[in-house]
């Protein structure tokens, strides 16, 4: 021991560690240059330390802050403290309330609270026991471009749903992500957006539309540049959880005809708390061609076998995340390039998925959350109503055979719209030899309302006012009015099934106690108070619980009301069959 201390000892002792913090001292060096590169320069980027700020109002953090936090990153952590971390609700101080609003019209999010979680915030793992057990072969699975399609989009939103994919992706799987901008005005979005991307571990494309051209062909261009066997969309404001691509890529590989949607999660639009959704509820539609979340019904869970970690396979898709094989999007049809903007898109990719023999599925051990808005803050030409009429027509006549005049009845509103020319996507269907829409209704969503069958489909004329039952616009748990009959369909079609149900939609009408109110409520298939029994003689219309008739002799005759049977004119209907 003495020895090694002697005189050479100490010399090779000094040069270790000379030659040690020079290799430190380089190693910082190389760091800040980095980070300073932009400021050098005289650029004004994320990365400068000065009194600019941030995208949407936020200061850049410190020099000295940013070199700690690039060098933490890469350093074992303790649990997570910042804003927002683990999925935790931020609460903004009642001092900052107006700003608050200010910056939430900009999106239609709490933009103040966004900025200030951090870019790769932590997520909690809220995959089933069953899903983190399962083996999805990564190394057999496909590779991976991820389109994400934004228009002034927010910095931290699109920012934090980039690094979410790149975080929680495995590497060999993620082959790149697309960004495509369709025609953003925001500073931040242009060379800011690029220089930062470029800086990123996994190449990062941004292509850039001449002009504003909608969800739908944004993706189109996307897709058409994607390098991976598999696209996967998303939109611009998601953040993927742990083990989120793995399992829509499992299925894909298994059967290439497969579109695989993750479980949606809400990120909470004003706290941004990430929020767990159901995975027992799958996609379908209402008789406006409306997208709606309905339970998960007995049948598939005993297809399942009750294990509720496999695919669900979902009538259709919400539309804005899913995975697709991109030979079998090409060979299938890609979008409908006919269709503008956005809506109606995620119908017409299920219908036509479907019907054309393939699949569309939701993977419960897949989880990415996403920022829902109550509206929307962008315009679109033409008016927003117009664009998803368009579009919807487009579907109904290229895919829904007879029962699209089941939803012209509903819609009177869609009359003498022009929706193009739908000869290429008649053509593609007669080419991949689809099945119609009967089959669709039969073998895919049996449960639909639109397959349910009727005695009468149209007006419920009360032959004493005059008046016919209608909705008035109202929603499930308010009560159904009583107005001038229109003869325009509408909220004044109602059906009476062979259920004996009197219903629009998915509500039915239902009376819970004796003189009471007549509901809307959702209909339970259960009879009871929602059993109505019509008599074409007397013409009354009975309700089974109560033995009362249905009428329109209350005190408030803009509603209809039950009242013991007397044969009387306002308890005489006549019911209309619709042309």
């Amino acid at each position: 021991m003495m020895r090694l201390f002697g005189g050479r000892g100490k010399l090779s002792y000094c040069k270790i560690v000379v030659v040690t913090s020079l290799v430190w001292c380089v190693i910082d060096l190389g760091i800040i240059m980095y980070y300073t590169a932009d400021c050098a320069n005289g650029g004004g980027g994320v990365d400068c330390d000065n009194d600019k700020q941030k995208p949407d109002s936020v200061k850049s953090p410190g020099l000295v802050q940013r070199v700690v936090d690039s060098i933490g990153a890469k350093l074992p952590r303790g649990p997570p403290a910042g804003p927002g971390e683990m999925g935790k609700p931020v609460i903004i101080d009642k001092s900052e309330e107006e700003k608050k609003k200010e910056l939430f019209r900009i999106n239609q999010f709490n933009l103040l609270v966004s900025d200030r979680i951090a870019l790769n915030r932590s997520l909690p793992d809220v995959r089933q026991h069953q899903c983190k057990s399962r083996d999805y072969s990564v190394d057999k699975l496909p590779t991976t471009s991820v389109v994400i399609v934004f228009h002034n989009e927010a910095w931290s939103t699109l920012l934090r749903t980039i690094h979410s994919v790149i975080n929680r992706s495995p590497r060999q799987l993620l082959a790149e992500i697309i960004l495509v901008d369709d025609a953003s005005q925001k500073d931040h979005l242009g060379k800011q957006l690029e220089e930062y991307v470029d800086r990123l571990e996994v190449r990062v494309h941004v292509e850039r539309m001449p002009q504003r051209s909608g969800l739908i062909r944004a993706r189109l261009r996307g897709a058409s540049l994607a390098r991976g066997q598999v696209i996967a969309f998303l939109d611009a404001h998601c953040e993927c959880t742990e083990g989120w691509l793995e399992p829509l890529l499992y299925e894909i590989y298994k059967n290439k005809s497969s579109v695989v949607c993750p479980v949606i999660d809400t990120i909470n639009d004003d706290t941004f708390a990430y929020q767990v959704a159901s995975d027992m509820i799958w996609g379908g539609f209402n008789w406006k061609l409306t997208f709606r979340w309905y339970p998960v019904p007995q049948r598939e869970n005993e297809r399942r076998h009750g294990d509720k970690s496999l695919p669900i396979r979902t009538p259709t898709m919400a539309g804005g995340l899913f995975a697709i094989d991109k030979e079998y999007f090409e060979h299938v049809g890609t979008y409908d390039g006919g269709m503008e903007i956005w809506g109606g898109e995620n119908l017409e990719i299920s219908f036509r998925v479907w019907q054309c023999g393939g699949q569309v599925l939701i993977a419960p051990c897949s989880h990415v959350g996403h920022v829902f808005r109550k509206q929307t803050p962008y315009t679109f030409p033409g008016g927003t109503g117009n664009i998803i009429n368009k579009n919807s027509l487009r579907v109904a006549n290229v895919w829904m055979d007879e029962f699209k005049y089941f939803w012209y009845l509903v819609s009177p509103d869609v009359s003498g719209l022009d929706f193009g020319d739908i000869t290429p996507r008649l053509a593609l269907r007669d080419r991949l030899q689809c099945k119609n829409f009967r089959w669709y209704l039969d073998n895919v969503w049996p449960e639909s309302q639109m397959r349910i069958n009727f005695h009468y489909l149209g007006e419920v004329h009360n032959d004493g006012t005059g008046r016919c039952l209608d909705t008035m616009m109202r929603k499930e748990g308010d009560r159904v009015g009583m107005i001038g009959c229109h003869g325009q369909g509408g909220n004044q079609v109602f059906a009476y099934t062979d259920r004996n149900e009197l219903r629009h939609d998915d509500l039915c009408l239902d009376v819970s106690q004796f003189k009471g109110n007549v509901m809307m409520l959702k209909c339970h298939f259960l009879g009871g108070n929602q059993h109505w029994t019509y008599n074409d003689e007397s013409k009354t219309i009975e309700h089974k619980s109560t033995n009362q008739c249905l009428s329109n002799d209350g005190a408030d005759i803009s509603f209809p009301n039950v009242s013991p049977c007397s044969g009387s004119a306002t308890q005489r209907w006549t019911l209309k069959q619709a042309d």
